[in-house]
Order: structure tokens, then sequence, then C-alpha cells
């Protein structure tokens, strides 16, 4: 019984070693060499992918943020960057035109606009204008 026992387990043993014996190389796989031409379509789909985020970071910095519907109740209508990261703001909430200051962390209202105020303002003389008669006055 041992005898037995031990010739099935060197049966068992030897299998693996007879498989690999009677066959042959397995056939590899068409692989194809890394040419010119592939490492350049690599480099090309990589740059237009590159380009293709800046040019996106870019149209949404010019632009802004897409437009929402008319129905919101705050309505943004002009901004002025003042630094890299500090705003003025002009918002109209329900009527009321707000003007505010805002920077990372903080938001500070810095003045209430009636209606009045703009009106003043809009018969102004724009600012180019001034400066160019005061150029030509001076010159004279």
């Amino acid at each position: 019984m041992k005898a037995a026992s031990l010739s099935l387990v060197s049966m068992l043993l030897s299998l693996p070693a007879m498989s690999v014996l009677g066959q042959e190389k397995p056939a590899q796989p068409n692989v194809p060499t890394m040419s010119g031409a592939l490492v350049m379509e690599t480099i090309l789909g990589l740059a237009l992918v590159v380009i293709l985020i800046f040019a996106l970071g870019w149209v949404m910095k010019r632009f802004g943020r897409l437009p929402t519907g008319g129905n919101s109740l705050i309505t943004v209508l002009g901004g002025v960057s003042l630094g890299p990261r500090e705003r003025v703001v002009l918002l109209e909430v329900d009527g009321v035109k707000l003007l505010l200051g805002v920077a990372p962390g903080r938001v500070s209202k810095i003045h209430t606009l009636g209606v009045d105020d703009l009106r003043e303002h809009a018969d102004a003389p724009a600012f180019d204008k001034t400066l160019e008669t005061a150029l030509k006055g001076k010159s004279s």
C-alpha cells in the first residue's frame, strides 16, 4: 500500500513536467515594434490633449461661467479684478444694487447703490473723452 501511494504521488508530481516537455513553444503575439512614427503619434496625441486643456481653461477664464436662467434672485452686473485674488463685484438683489469686495475667505459690502446714484454717473462723460480733452488743452 505504501509503495502504491508513493508511485501515485510520484506520477502526480511528474505530470506538469511531462506536459511541459510535450508542448511546443507558445506562439508569440504579433507585437509591433516601437517605431519613430508610433512615438511621434503618441507625442502628438499627448500634445493635443494638453493644448485642449489649456485652451478650455483660457476660455473659462475669459468668458466666465456659463449663463444661467433669468429667474435668478441675484444678478451679477459686473466685476473688476484688483489683483490675483481680489475682485470688486456689482450685484443686483431684488432691485437693490450692492458693490462688494471679494477676497479669499472674505466678502465685504463696500457700498449700496441707489437708482439716483447710477443715473448721476450715467450722464458723466467717459474717462477716455475727459483725458483726451485734457491732453489736447495741455498741448495747445
